[in-house]
């Protein structure tokens, strides 16, 4: 009775917390009526060029004014052409896509993982998610499919998760790297066992079937579906958009990378999604773990320090953690705190597992992006899910009962 009756304290808390929280950002915002901020306005013409009919054509979507894939512009093009309530009606899609995430993640339930309303409070913690809640812009719909596919992928529901990536990356292109870490992880592991001693014989007796292997088909499937956007595009991105735009190099053709990107990634991990996590979740335990993991602790170090060294962080970025470097009086004050960032990255995600793929598939997807805090809001999305439902827990306890 009394696990009953709190239980329905921590609905209670969390509702209240959440309706206070997104009554301020709607007040904030003037209820979705307040005039284009940033990129809406491009956004919003472009989404325009897909409200006068129902279905968008081929030409329509292989060649817009826009860098990202289309489908948040459809979608939004789509009510416009239902209801003419304006951009109203994407922001409004876009806050409730926001609230149904924080309701996945956070929801107290009466059996299973412990702190599902911290992991809630965690995601919030990340400035550029409410940011983007309420307004025309595409990152709630992918992120709405990102979680889709990895609460199907966790549930063995694996066409519905292929499905789910295919929509995701054709919501943005760095959702790629989600379905990749995926298969790399289950491929990954696949092999482990058909190399292990222990089940060789058991496969050489069995032999290769497919039909156990979806969980990394799926989600390869899912990833090559990118290529179908290379093809419609003739190139990463569309004609239109790479030709009226001041677009970097890095996104006009394949083989331009800016490796430095993909350590600033990392420290915007360690920023919005470390710091986070370790102030929510025991953080004194975590402190007294460093005595006994000090070697540990003192290889990352020195890892960390080479990565500088051959591999430099971009030294002019967008958002929150550019404009703090700014305020340092020295460029090796600047490098220090982004070393200390990304350290406690490394440190966070050291064990190879499914989470540290995700981080590693992302940083490397960096590499093509334009240097801008926003692109940590979708693995922000995906790495509280998976530790709203322990998912980390349960792979290192199948494991123990493995071994």
């Amino acid at each position: 009775m009394s696990h009953s009756i709190e239980h329905s304290k921590q609905k209670f808390i969390f509702l209240l917390s959440v309706t206070a929280i997104y009554v301020a950002l709607l007040a904030g915002l003037n209820f979705l009526q307040g005039p284009f901020w940033a990129d809406e306005g491009a956004f919003w013409r472009t989404s325009l060029t897909f409200s006068d009919r129902l279905i968008p054509t081929i030409e329509s979507i292989s060649d817009y004014n826009e860098l990202n894939t289309p489908l948040p512009f459809i979608v939004f093009g789509f009510l416009e052409y239902l209801f003419g309530q304006g951009i109203v009606a994407g922001r409004l899609l876009n806050i409730v896509l926001s609230i149904g995430i924080v309701f996945v993640i956070g929801w107290p339930r009466k059996r299973g993982h412990d702190g599902r309303m911290l992991c809630a409070l965690g995601l919030l913690m990340c400035p550029y998610y409410l940011l983007f809640s309420g307004r025309l812009y595409t990152e709630m719909i992918a992120c709405a499919f990102a979680i889709l596919g990895f609460a199907s992928y966790v549930r063995d529901r694996h066409l519905l998760s292929c499905i789910a990536f295919i929509l995701a990356i054709s919501s943005r292109q760095y959702m790629l790297a989600f379905p990749v870490a995926i298969a790399t992880y289950e491929f990954g592991g696949l092999l482990i066992q058909i190399l292990s001693p222990r089940n060789s014989e058991q496969f050489k007796s069995q032999g290769f079937q497919w039909q156990h292997q979806w969980r990394w088909v799926a989600p390869t499937v899912a990833a090559l579906s990118i290529l179908v956007w290379f093809f419609l595009f003739k190139g990463l991105a569309p004609e239109a958009a790479t030709a009226i735009r001041k677009t970097p190099e890095v996104q006009k053709t394949a083989l331009a990378l800016l490796p430095g990107v993909s350590v600033n990634f990392l420290a915007i991990v360690g920023a919005y999604i470390v710091i986070p996590e370790f102030m929510l979740f025991q953080p004194v335990t975590k402190l007294k773990s460093i005595k006994t993991h000090w070697r540990r602790l003192v290889f990352t170090a020195f890892c960390c320090l080479l990565l500088f060294l051959i591999v430099p962080p971009e030294p002019s970025t967008r958002g929150p953690i550019s404009q703090v470097t700014g305020l340092l009086p020295t460029e090796g004050l600047k490098l220090a705190l982004l070393y200390g960032l990304t350290l406690l990255t490394c440190m966070r995600f050291y064990r190879p597992n499914l989470v540290t793929f995700i981080i590693v598939f992302n940083s490397l997807m960096m590499m093509k992006a334009y240097p801008w805090d926003k692109y940590v809001v979708p693995v922000a999305v995906v790495l509280w899910y998976l530790k709203s439902i322990g998912f980390e827990e349960r792979v290192r306890a199948l494991r123990r009962a493995v071994d």
